[in-house]
């Protein structure tokens, strides 16, 4: 399995060896979906709320008497069956968190990066530079590299990379994670994976093996 590298200014520089283990791997669907699920029920805040009948404004007294007015029995205002009334089997607040198991977050990143390389959606770009913060250098570099108004995921070293990270944080379709905190809802949720170092190739491949 191959990946094109490219210079800084979009050029190509030739190509690096991907890791078989983990961008050539059997992709495993359905542990990828159940994984996937599990990071975005972990987002959730869990914090939807909605009044019950005891907590809505009003009732208390009866709205009309109970016979001779023609109309349906009434106690409350406050039932669910009323406008402004309270909500049967409403939301409450409530923890979403599941725990993920480690084995399954790496299998599900195999899944993840092994299905973006067989779609040749990944590339490493040897060196990425920027002496101080500038948006348009990381906008110069996606462009030279026809990724522009793509949603694109640049994965860079942990140290070093303030500057690169300053200066492609506020483009839109741009996501950039340290390489240690990458995860398989990272990966399908972007079009393309931008390796910022060939070294970044064998961290990975090293982390899903511990």
């Amino acid at each position: 399995m191959k990946a094109k590298l490219y210079q800084q200014n979009g050029t190509v520089k030739g190509e690096v060896s991907l890791p078989e283990s983990v961008f050539a791997a059997p992709v495993n669907e359905a542990l990828l979906h159940q994984v996937i699920k599990s990071y975005q029920a972990n987002l959730r805040q869990g914090t939807a709320k909605t009044k019950t009948r005891a907590e809505v404004s009003g009732g208390g007294k009866k709205p009309w008497r109970q016979k001779g007015t023609g109309r349906a029995r009434a106690g409350s205002n406050a039932s669910p069956l009323w406008v402004r009334g309270g909500k049967a089997f409403g939301a409450v607040p409530r923890d979403h968190y599941t725990v993920i198991p480690r084995k399954l977050k790496k299998l599900a990143l195999i899944s993840a990066l092994s299905s973006r390389a067989s779609d040749e959606r990944i590339m490493v770009v040897d060196t990425i530079s920027c002496t101080e913060p500038k948006t348009k250098v990381i906008l110069a570099m996606l462009e030279a590299m026809n990724l522009a108004g793509k949603k694109n995921l640049l994965i860079l070293d942990n140290d070093g990379v303030r500057n690169v990270y300053l200066s492609g944080r506020n483009i839109r379709d741009l996501d950039i994670r340290p390489v240690a905190e990458i995860n398989a809802l990272d990966i399908v949720s972007s079009d393309n994976i931008i390796f910022g170092g060939e070294a970044l190739i064998g961290k990975v491949e090293e982390a899903v093996k511990k």
